[in-house]
């Protein structure tokens, strides 16, 4: 591919993601309103997210919420999830609640033939989801959503050890909180996220921020990737808590794929 073929096709990558954030904006969001503050500590904390807005209210009253501990799994159909990620220019976001990677138009994701549109994916420390009562250092989420706008996310376990180097460029063009850092000239791609393995447990549950709609599609890879203690610590001084805690489950079916 000559240069300027390339930087044609970034180009158009850039404006396919630029529409793609437009169509994440809420109509509050598109009118120039706020929505209420939220946060891990303080008054703010996840105990309290219900009362700060009536459009939080789920937040308390709802009966699938995520995240939960995964134990005591279903074993059922093998794993029908496939990948199909395409690269994408890199655009790191700091929003105040976490490190965000927002995406080009493009990419999906197949589970049991319904398919997702890849939107972006970010972090939480410490891993939101647990897995028999034990959390990892972070967690993953990719974010999808299909054609009815629906919800699945896919989350993906982070333990220490060998360094990512996905993350690590990742890391190195953090912006300061509320800023976006746009790399034109770097393609990414998830795939280097994911694991071998494409196991999965899955459940029916919510975004894990407000306000927490529920009927979110949840897919937790079974196997978890590494991160070095450094990539670690490095979040960690930005963000040193940024995750919900473990939400009841209320009978709900965790399905082990396998």
């Amino acid at each position: 591919m000559n240069k300027f073929c390339r930087y044609g096709k970034i180009a158009a990558w850039l404006l396919a993601l630029f529409i793609g954030k437009l169509l994440l904006l809420t109509p509050s969001a598109l009118a120039g309103e706020t929505n209420p503050h939220w946060g891990y500590g303080g008054s703010e904390n996840p105990t309290q997210w219900g009362s700060l807005s009536k459009d939080f209210q789920l937040c308390e009253t709802g009966r699938s919420q995520s995240p939960i501990n995964i134990k005591n799994a279903v074993v059922r159909d093998p794993a029908n999830i496939s990948f199909d990620y395409q690269h994408s220019p890199l655009v790191v976001v700091n929003n105040g609640h976490t490190i965000q990677v927002n995406y080009a138009q493009g990419s999906s994701v197949t589970i049991n033939g319904e398919k997702f549109s890849l939107l972006q994916f970010h972090f939480h420390t410490p891993s939101e989801h647990t897995i028999n009562n034990k959390a990892s250092a972070l967690e993953l989420h990719l974010v999808h959503r299909n054609e009815a706008g629906k919800f699945a996310v896919v989350g993906v376990l982070l333990n220490q050890g060998k360094e990512n180097s996905l993350i690590k460029e990742i890391w190195e063009n953090i912006p300061a909180t509320g800023k976006t850092n746009t790399i034109s000239d770097r393609l990414i791609n998830a795939t280097n996220l994911l694991p071998k393995s494409k196991s999965y447990y899955s459940y029916s549950g919510s975004l894990t921020t407000p306000p927490c709609s529920e009927g979110v599609k949840w897919n937790i890879l079974v196997e978890p990737i590494t991160v070095s203690a450094e990539q670690i610590e490095t979040f960690a001084k930005i963000y040193q808590v940024d995750a919900r805690p473990i939400q009841p489950t209320n009978s709900r079916i965790i399905q082990l794929h396998r």
